[in-house]
């Protein structure tokens, strides 16, 4: 059967897990170093996992595989969205001009977080993790920053589950606003019921933030945060780490030993050379927000690809906050791309140097195997690896702004978007086919995601009216 005919995404949605999958496609873009991108290829899937990959007819089956011919297509791994806060999705755009941190700080932290309930927590979050799917993500970090009780807390990892998407829930307390004070403790409970096994789907982190200079010491990165981490088995995702002050919290931490590959430092903009230096000495993890430092203007707004270049640390991408900025991997690739060439020229220009420039190769690895890497998941998804999950898109290259194909991964990083992503496999279950969400009920979704706006707008603006009076 072929990509197209109805039938397919039937059997797809029916098939047993332990049934074989063979996908062929014009192109595989492996992301396996091994195997690099294979022209006229096949993909096998077996038990959720990637079994093997090759060319066309070099791949065993039995006589119960299920194939699927998807000429004129590509196979990928999933795009990895190592930082987003989810919660935050049936806001998008309500700022889109927010000018700086602080603006977004003031607007969005201080003035709306403390109206949601945990209803609107599971519906932002689900409208998030359903975006990302149907953007071809498969793996998304929840920065999940407005804890204000367990039942948040739950419902954000319950949007997740519901979704069916590869999740990291990294639970931090809210900045501002009345919360239970149930945070870090309640990450012990948290892990117990959702997070047993380590074989699922969702894995579980400490978020938290550099500095106490945005919502005081308890959430500043530290030894007892750390020691927390460590005594759960989990890593740790860093917020606002950039300027001065990060550089200084950056060498403190490396003096203290809380750097590892286990901690993950996001944004990193206008960092000291100590700084990168003590963070490529302990192999911490580098996510970058392509959008959010140009558009919002982190720190100098500049995102810090030449830096952790220069230090051998080769980062993760992510979207960060839809408030202001795009939601789709695609958009955080090319902008990284285009920033770092122009600032590339800029630096050679009118002399005869010629700077190091990042090529459509390398975006494509932080969106990919290095965000898996930055979100703890390098030996889980990633690449098709045989041996890892079965995280993986099916991508038209015969569309009106793919084709003709002619470089797999110059069509991939510059020419497609969300339109394009015909399939989506996560953990080798279908989640988007033909271009559709599969069991997703979007005009019911649409209902709840504007009566939670509705309602978390208008509770934000009578608890202003209360404390103005």
């Amino acid at each position: 059967m072929t990509i197209g005919e109805a039938s397919t995404a039937r059997a797809l949605v029916d098939r047993p897990s332990d049934r074989p999958l063979l996908l062929r496609a014009a192109a595989v873009i492996t992301q396996d170093p091994r195997l690099g991108v294979i022209e006229e290829g096949e993909l096998l899937v077996r038990g959720g996992r990637i079994a093997a990959a090759g060319p066309a007819g070099t791949v065993p089956v039995t006589s119960d595989t299920l194939v699927v011919e998807a000429p004129n297509h590509l196979l990928a791994p999933g795009f990895v969205d190592t930082h987003r806060h989810a919660w935050e999705a049936q806001l998008r755009q309500l700022v889109p001009d927010v000018d700086d941190l602080g603006e977004y700080v003031t607007s969005t932290l201080v003035g709306i977080a403390p109206a949601y309930q945990p209803e609107d927590t599971y519906t932002g979050t689900k409208l998030a993790a359903l975006t990302a799917i149907d953007s071809g993500i498969t793996c998304m970090l929840d920065f999940a920053h407005n804890a204000r009780s367990t039942a948040h807390s739950d419902a954000a990892v319950q949007a997740l589950l519901d979704a069916g998407i590869r999740g990291v829930h990294a639970s931090m307390r809210p900045h501002f606003g009345v919360w239970d004070g149930q945070w870090p403790q309640d990450l012990e409970r948290l892990r117990e019921e959702f997070f047993s096994s380590d074989d699922q789907l969702l894995t579980l982190r400490l978020a938290t933030l550099a500095t106490d200079e945005i919502a005081g010491p308890e959430l500043a990165y530290g030894p007892q945060l750390a020691r927390t981490a460590r005594e759960l088995g989990i890593g740790v995702s860093i917020d606002a780490v950039f300027g001065a002050s990060g550089s200084r919290a950056v060498r403190a931490w490396a003096e203290a030993g809380l750097l590892s590959p286990e901690v993950t430092l996001i944004h990193c903009n206008g960092l000291d050379e100590q700084a990168w230096g003590a963070m490529a000495d302990t192999g911490t993890t580098v996510s970058i927000a392509p959008t959010s430092e140009a558009q919002i203007g982190l720190e100098n707004a500049v995102p810090a690809i030449d830096e952790a270049l220069a230090v051998g640390i080769r980062p993760g991408l992510s979207v960060d906050v839809e408030v202001a900025l795009a939601s789709d991997m695609s958009t955080q690739m090319r902008a990284l791309l285009s920033i770092q060439r122009m600032r590339a020229v800029e630096r050679g220009y009118g002399s005869d140097q010629v700077p190091q420039r990042i090529g459509v190769q390398d975006v494509l690895d932080y969106a990919t195997i290095e965000g898996a890497r930055t979100n703890g998941l390098g030996q889980v998804t990633g690449s098709l690896t045989p041996g890892k999950q079965a995280d993986l898109l099916v991508v038209d290259a015969g569309a009106i702004n793919t084709m003709p194909l002619n470089d797999p991964v110059g069509t991939l990083v510059l020419a497609a978007d969300a339109r394009n992503i015909n399939g989506v496999l996560v953990a080798g279950t279908a989640r988007k086919w033909d271009g559709h969400l599969l069991g997703v009920d979007v005009a019911g979704l649409r209902q709840q995601v504007l009566a939670s706006r509705d309602a978390v707008l208008a509770r934000a603006r009578a608890r202003a009216a209360q404390q103005n009076r």
